[in-house]
């Protein structure tokens, strides 16, 4: 295991700064009410999420338990990176320390690489009503399911733990420096080091394929390839559709941030890639989840009209 310890970088820089979207005051504004917006959008879903379930004893069920999980991570997911990033959009740029760098791509990673685990959890959940209904609620237990997401979060963590470590035993020339980015992100991190990252970018694809390619797959396998008859691939692709949307947006937009060679890759696109992990899934997630699920619709129906009930009296 890599120790990271700040002292390691005493000849590196004290502090970073993110890259500016727009210099341009009035695009500023537009821009920090419009990111602003999303995050109101996604705290406010997946809140909506979290308080269904476990208000109503009718969504007590694995499926909304890895769910109301899915959209806790995906609130502490966003606000790792959004604050700070809002913070940054208006005004001057602000420093970040070393430390505190290295504490936001830790988090990231871990939660992010969380979340990829557990929607090869959901799917496997899913592929169990669909192949074993009857035998469903014997395999997929309470103990079961927590054992489920505490070993996804495990696993981020050692990973996560892993290769922040790495990166950050990495000599930074300069006092301060600037990330090409809106976030402190493991392939821009990369790209300012004065030392061969040869190793690293190895370690990084390593980690990339167990959190991406292999999940994916499993999601694939579970999901479709095996169920052999036609009925069974076409109720499959029905259920998991949505689910399988957001799979694709996720694990495809990550992969061409992590997986690509540095020589092939923009920094540019790879802000544009983070953008649609940070805002578009966070925020697909409940509209998807709840538009297209009648159980979740109805308990939030069944709470909006008992307030109102409540009120009235």
């Amino acid at each position: 295991m890599f120790a990271w310890s700040p002292d390691l970088n005493q000849s590196g820089p004290t502090e970073f700064v993110f890259r500016v979207f727009t210099t341009v005051p009035e695009l500023q504004a537009l821009l920090f009410l419009l990111f602003l917006l999303l995050y109101l959008m996604i705290l406010c879903g997946n809140t909506a999420i979290i308080w269904a379930v476990r208000a109503h004893s009718s969504l007590r069920t694995p499926m909304y338990f890895f769910l109301s999980n899915l959209s806790f991570l995906e609130i502490c997911y966003t606000s790792v990176v959004v604050p700070l990033m809002l913070s940054n959009i208006l005004g001057a740029q602000k420093p970040i320390p070393l430390a505190g760098c290295g504490a936001q791509m830790f988090f990231f990673v871990t939660l992010g690489s969380t979340d990829c685990f557990l929607l090869a959890v959901m799917a496997y959940d899913r592929y169990v009503a669909i192949r074993h209904p009857l035998h469903y609620a014997l395999i997929m237990t309470q103990k079961l399911c927590v054992q489920m997401v505490v070993c996804a979060l495990g696993l981020a963590l050692f990973l996560s733990l892993q290769l922040t470590s790495l990166i950050f035993t990495l000599p930074f020339c300069g006092h301060r420096r600037e990330i090409n980015h809106f976030l402190s992100d493991v392939p821009p991190g990369l790209r300012l080091a004065c030392a061969d990252t040869r190793v690293h970018q190895a370690v990084l694809y390593v980690v990339g394929i167990l959190v991406l390619t292999v999940p994916f797959l499993l999601i694939c396998v579970s999901a479709i390839l095996r169920i052999r008859s036609a009925e069974g691939r076409r109720r499959a692709f029905s259920t998991c559709s949505s689910h399988l949307a957001v799979v694709l947006l996720q694990y495809g937009f990550c992969a061409l941030v992590c997986l690509r060679p540095q020589s092939s890759s923009s920094v540019d696109e790879d802000r544009q890639f983070a953008l649609v992990y940070t805002f578009i899934t966070p925020l697909l997630n409940p509209l998807i989840y709840t538009l297209r699920n009648k159980d979740v619709k109805g308990a939030l129906r069944k709470a909006i009209s008992s307030k109102g009930t409540a009120e009235a009296l």
